[in-house]
């Protein structure tokens, strides 16, 4: 597995400059929190870096090809259970008791063959959470994956995520300071221009 590189992203909505001359490595076996205010980008750059997105200039290489997102939203079909939303992106290459332990290692025991419209909206991250982390990416995103978590099983999903990182890019985007500490890896500090400067060794890049 190589580095995933960006080397002088640029992105651009209409007259909105989004992203400009961003240059980013994430080596593999490494955690990376992106933190920034509301609309300096930070979904935008995660959607390049996936390839769901292409830049207006500049170049990401280095992506692996088993990538798993964690959108903002939980796009879970509902009238499915948890264990068959994983298997529409696992296929056959997870058993159902692999699924099982992974659903009960992040507090949903019971829950693998329930339809997700019973599911609290939790439960529903946590679903969606599992089955990110059962395709086995070799880069794994998170976009605010962990909003709707009471502390307590936020840290046990964020142990779980940690406990999978070996072989992996992690890129985790958060508005929590106390998520992103936790997390731990690299931290790089998403701005606009107008934001003054802060402190710390996190790696900057203004938008």
């Amino acid at each position: 597995m190589k580095d995933l590189i960006l080397e002088h992203v640029a992105k651009r909505f209409g007259d909105k400059t989004v992203l400009r001359d961003v240059n980013l490595v994430f080596p593999p076996d490494s955690v990376n929190c992106v933190m920034g205010p509301s609309g300096c980008g930070k979904t935008t750059l995660m959607r390049i870096i996936a390839g769901l997105a292409e830049p207006d200039s500049g170049t990401v290489t280095g992506r692996p090809e088993k990538i798993s997102f964690v959108f903002q939203e939980d796009r879970l079909c509902e009238d499915f259970s948890a264990a068959a939303n994983i298997r529409l992106v696992t296929g056959r290459s997870v058993t159902d008791g692999e699924i099982e332990k992974c659903l009960v290692s992040l507090g949903l025991d019971g829950s693998a063959h329930r339809p997700v419209r019973e599911l609290s909206g939790g439960m529903k991250r946590r679903v969606a959470i599992a089955r990110a982390l059962c395709f086995r990416p070799d880069l794994l995103i998170l976009d605010e994956a962990f909003k709707g978590l009471d502390e307590e099983r936020k840290q046990l999903t964020m142990e779980r995520i940690l406990a999978e990182k070996k072989g992996r890019i992690i890129i985790c985007v958060t508005h929590d300071p106390a998520e992103a500490e936790y997390m731990g890896g690299k931290l790089i500090l998403l701005d606009k221009p107008e934001q003054r400067e802060l402190g710390g060794s996190a790696e900057r890049i203004i938008t």
